[in-house]
């Protein structure tokens, strides 16, 4: 049975997605990093990578601003309890390319508690893929 998450927890989470657009749209790689732990884990399609701990992913970030320069906006579908310390939640992201055609895509995190707060320990997001082309002639 899953556990309710508490209404502290949630609102961490909110907080931490709003300032993770933030930083995004403002192209400040090091702020997204500094939602993650120390050794947090970031596996995306934009561009297909692993990351491991905040140098890499401010570095990673840093190269996806030119591809995704904007981020409209993102959903928090769910919030799991896995444990005393860990919660998952599940949502929606809605990105712009640098050709301003809108992405819509999808992401998991894993948030535990580092320095008094909840930070980002894994993440995993992934844009959507596009439409099947018709082969109909």
């Amino acid at each position: 049975m899953q556990q309710k998450v508490d209404q502290n927890t949630r609102q961490q989470i909110e907080q931490i997605v709003a300032e993770y657009r933030d930083a995004w749209n403002n192209h400040n790689a090091s702020r997204i990093a500094a939602c993650y732990t120390n050794d947090g884990i970031a596996v995306t399609t934009a561009p297909q990578v692993v990351k491991n701990g905040q140098q890499e992913i401010q570095e990673s970030y840093q190269q996806t601003f030119a591809t995704y320069p904007h981020h409209d906006s993102a959903t928090i579908d769910q919030i799991i309890t896995l444990g005393a310390d860990a919660v998952m939640a599940v949502g929606q992201t809605h990105l712009t390319d640098s050709s301003g055609n809108k992405i819509d895509g999808h992401w998991t995190a894993v948030f535990v508690p580092e320095g008094g707060k909840l930070k980002i320990k894994m993440i995993t997001a992934f844009t959507n893929p596009p439409p099947a082309q018709s082969t109909a002639r």
